[in-house]
């Protein structure tokens, strides 16, 4: 992280920017801002100390002019002015300044502190200690907040940050908020020689790291190709994983795969799985023999050129008597070379492993990378490519390790747009200078506006009252059209309901009349009817069906003395029934019964 220091020609460019602000504070009027109607007086002027104080304290993330809106107060027009001001400087800072959106809304949240300084000071609110200390901020373009130690240090920072304004609210002076940015200051220094020696410690840690892993996954590589698919005597493994890996690991470590002592090691690493698998060597008993006396020996060279001590007899004892038994013609006792279990991982890619060439990757090292989005995106710093394994190496803004990530990854990672270079960050003192000319030049043009505004506001009145009275009128006829629309739409919906209820009605006089007509056809002979009189005094008429004539669809009734005849047609009687006032009774049986036995009872009475 380097530190971002003032040029003596920035500081003079600031200054001349200073100077435009306290025009801009009386002379700028924007619109849609709740300006006084007219020239207030200074008791008359609302005291927006305390509100901003508590806005700050609750560390709010709005703008102070939609604070200002939100309370029914008198503002005069500098404090509107320095809120707006404020409100511009920090919502470019926050879309432009390239820190994480997280360091980038808390710093942007001294708004409320510039626009309550601006309004007391004007240009004097940002001092030079103020506008180093904020420049300065650019250091952190690396930070995210990953929950290490060296993120929730800065974010420390920020809440001192935070009491040091507050007692500055408490005071009405920037003597605690100028202590706390020499201190930032005088921390920046220190922190930023550490983070070198850091980094370069770092950096010579993991390429020692990276070289002995390549040398390692070489090693098993050259093994595992050997080795695969084989059946070999347990002797000539254990040599193998036990002393010969350790060979051409140390092999590729001095002078690489295509070293002369690393071929050496591979080939004499083939003749050890040639001797031991009888399905290679047995079919060439001459070759066996003439390897078989030489073996021992080039074990022992190439084991002596790699290390110090020689190769132990007890190493080579297992190879010794593997090959006596098979000059003898014996088949030794056999395994699988590689376990099932997977426990010896290895990868043939690192035969053929080739480092990308530094064209490809020079233009990324020591540049900063972001991944994700919004507050949960995450910074990187490419500290440097890890050659002997294409590894990048990442760090933090602290020098401190991220993680490894393969070059062909991050490749792939960077097409897909998943890790994307870190735009590039302006530092606040720019944005301070650019918003404020701009605003300047705002105001020059409204001073200007300002001297043809009466004529200009006399025409607009008029064309906007005309306007009024053309959409007033329009309104009118729109309104006319829409009642008259309304009208109609009740009409068709009242016309609508009386059909569906008629439509309603006659289905249900349907159902009904299919039901009467359908009692009519069940009534047998004997079968009763009830009849209402239709007053109320005269009780209503049982009557039994006694004739039923086909032909003229006749139907005659009698009374339970089989008097009092009555006749139906058949129409006659469905409609009736649909009329409810008549009732098809229970079977005739029912009522026979019910006959005989008040009958019964009448002639016990006489008896």
């Amino acid at each position: 992280m380097s530190q971002n220091r003032p040029k003596s020609h920035q500081v003079a460019s600031r200054k001349a920017v200073a100077e435009k602000i306290d025009d801009v504070l009386a002379g700028i009027r924007v619109p849609d801002l709740p300006y006084p109607a007219g020239k207030l007086s200074p008791e008359a002027i609302s005291d927006w100390q305390p509100m901003l104080f508590s806005c700050w304290t609750e560390q709010r993330n709005e703008r102070v002019t939609h604070v200002l809106r939100s309370v029914n107060l008198d503002w005069s027009v500098r404090q509107i002015n320095s809120a707006y001001v404020a409100d511009r400087i920090m919502d470019v800072f926050l879309k432009t300044s390239g820190l994480h959106p997280q360091i980038a809304q808390r710093i942007a949240r001294l708004r409320f502190y510039l626009a309550w300084r601006m309004n007391l000071n004007g240009k004097q609110a940002f001092s030079d200690t103020l506008l180093v200390w904020l420049d300065s901020l650019q250091e952190w373009r690396g930070w995210s907040d990953s929950g290490g130690r060296s993120s929730k240090a800065l974010l420390d920072q920020l809440d001192a940050l935070v009491v040091a304004v507050s007692a500055g609210f408490e005071a009405g002076t920037t003597d605690t908020v100028d202590a706390f940015c020499m201190q930032w200051q005088g921390e920046s220094l220190r922190r930023n020689a550490q983070t070198g020696k850091l980094r370069q410690r770092l950096l010579e840690t993991e390429q020692g790291a990276a070289r002995q892993r390549r040398a390692d996954q070489t090693s098993r590589a050259l093994i595992g190709r050997a080795l695969q698919g084989r059946k070999l005597p347990q002797p000539v493994l254990h040599f193998i994983f036990d002393h010969w890996q350790r060979l051409l690991k140390q092999a590729v470590w001095d002078v690489g795969v295509k070293g002369e002592t690393c071929r050496h090691g591979s080939k004499l690493l083939e003749w050890l799985v040639w001797v031991g698998d009888p399905s290679l060597s047995d079919k060439d008993r001459d070759r066996l023999y003439h390897v078989g006396e030489q073996l021992g020996d080039r074990l022992a060279d190439v084991w002596s050129r790699v290390f110090d001590h020689p190769l132990t007899p007890n190493a080579l004892a297992g190879i010794g008597t593997v090959m006596m038994s098979r000059l003898r013609g014996e088949i030794p006792e056999l395994v699988d070379a590689l376990p099932d279990t997977g426990s010896f991982s290895w990868n043939s890619d690192w035969l053929s492993f080739e480092a990308p060439r530094n064209a490809e990757f020079q233009a990324f090292e020591e540049r900063w990378f972001v991944e994700g989005e919004g507050a949960a995106e995450q910074r990187r710093y490419f500290c440097a490519l890890l050659e002997d394994t294409a590894e990048i190496l990442w760090t933090n803004g602290t020098g401190v390790k991220l993680g490894l990530q393969p070059w062909h990854v991050f490749c792939q990672a960077q097409a897909a747009g998943s890790i994307r270079p870190l735009p590039a960050q302006r530092p606040f003192g720019e944005v301070l200078g650019e918003t404020v000319n701009l605003l300047a030049g705002a105001c020059e043009k409204q001073r200007r506006q300002r001297e043809q505004a009466a004529e200009a506001a006399r025409a607009r009145a008029d064309v906007l009252r005309r306007e009024r009275e053309a959409e007033e009128l329009k309104r009118q006829e729109q309104e006319a059209a829409r009642q008259a629309t309304l009208e109609r739409q009740r009409h068709e919906a009242e016309h609508k309901r009386l059909a569906d209820e008629q439509a309603e009605q006659e289905r249900l006089y349907s159902e009904k009349t299919a039901l009467a007509q359908k009692q009519v056809d069940n009534i047998n002979l004997g079968g009763w009817i009830l009849e209402e009189s239709g007053l109320p005094e005269t009780e209503s008429v049982r009557l039994k069906l006694a004739v039923r004539t086909n032909a003229s669809r006749k139907l005659i009734f009698v009374d339970r003395l089989g008097l009092n005849r009555r006749e139906f047609l058949e129409d006659e009687l469905v409609l009736g029934i649909v009329e409810e006032r008549i009732r098809v009774l229970g079977g005739a049986a029912e009522f026979d019964d019910t006959l005989s036995r008040v009958v019964g009872r009448i002639r016990v009475g006489r008896n």
